[in-house]
């Protein structure tokens, strides 16, 4: 039997080593993530996804800190651990509640959620500590800054603007350690249980205002619709009664020159003033009401004495011209 020669047990020695080398240096990285390379202890470079190869015992990965939650109790207890793989996807912060005084001096507890991803794996490693925290750290003090500048009521209407606030800061500092913050959002304010039954009144309050001020408005349109309504009847009945006044002074006016062309010349003067003596006899029932005495002037006794000599001149009238005198005398032209 043939013993081997040390020659190939040396050859067979170095192709196991180079072998093991070669697969010691092999780093698979996934996709999304990432690694940072330092070489004997100095920043070498950056593995990206896929199959890497690094000189083993010389590169070695940089591990990075990061702060993390897990629910223990109900209860969101904080954990640091540290990791060789960066991930490099969008990550949830979502960082207990704090209290924040608002600038009308109420306490309230905010909880918020910070969105962000790293982008550059180097400074995030380099640049800051512990990303995670400072990024949790940068939060909640621009949110206490920014909600001390505002009143409880305008908080609850300004979200959005409180939200872009906070992602600007985050912005100036995260590109600084490598960290894009793409949304910050507010997900709960908590308030004293005094402070929020206030607010519960003042809401009911205000509803009661809504619906005096709603029907207090429907009374007005109502009232003026109907003073509109009764103007404009006042309106039609007016015009009635001047066209009915038209039509009555248009009709005496005919009867009179008809009865005036029946009676002759020169007897004109005593048909009109004996249709004033009757008008002036239908006023006396009304002038009685209105005192204890009446006074009759001395031009109206003269006229009455006169009515015998009128009434026989009517007897020279026709039947028409008679006729037409006593519809004028009983107000009867411009009826109908």
């Amino acid at each position: 039997m043939e013993l081997i020669s040390p020659g190939l047990i040396i050859a067979i020695v170095i192709a196991v080593l180079v072998v093991f080398f070669l697969f010691k240096g092999i780093m698979l990285v996934q996709q999304s993530e990432a690694v940072v390379i330092e070489r004997l202890g100095s920043y070498k470079r950056v593995l990206g996804a896929g199959i890497n190869w690094v000189v083993p015992f010389i590169d070695k990965p940089r591990s990075i800190t990061i702060r993390r939650y897990r629910e223990h109790r109900g209860e969101n207890v904080p954990y640091v651990v540290d990791e060789t793989k960066i991930d490099r996807r969008e990550t949830v912060l979502d960082f207990p509640g704090q209290n924040v005084v608002t600038k009308d001096n109420v306490t309230v507890v905010v909880n918020g959620a910070l969105f962000f991803q790293i982008t550059d794996p180097r400074a995030a490693v380099y640049e800051v500590e512990n990303f995670t925290q400072a990024v949790e750290v940068l939060a909640k003090t621009s949110l206490r800054s920014e909600i001390g500048k505002m009143e409880l009521d305008k908080l609850f209407e300004s979200r959005e603007e409180v939200n872009s606030a906070l992602q600007r800061t985050m912005d100036e500092v995260g590109d600084k350690w490598g960290v894009k913050v793409n949304r910050v959002e507010i997900q709960d304010v908590q308030m004293p249980e005094d402070v929020e039954e206030a607010m519960r009144l003042q809401m009911a309050a205000e509803r009661r205002r809504r619906a005096t001020v709603t029907e207090a408005s429907g009374e007005k349109e109502a009232a003026i619709a109907q003073a509109q309504g009764e103007r404009q009847a006042a309106i039609e009945r007016a015009e009635g009664d001047k066209q009915a006044a038209v039509l009555r002074a248009e009709g005496e006016e005919e009867a009179i020159k008809k009865v005036v062309k029946a009676a002759g010349e020169g007897q004109e003067q005593m048909v009109i003033g004996y249709l004033l003596g009757l008008q002036y006899l239908k006023t006396l029932p009304d002038m009685a009401k209105n005192g204890e005495r009446v006074f009759i002037p001395y031009e109206a006794s003269a006229f009455l004495g006169s009515l015998g000599t009128f009434n026989e001149l009517t007897e020279n009238l026709g039947e028409t011209a008679r006729r037409n005198l006593g519809r004028m005398a009983q107000g009867e032209y411009g009826r109908g």
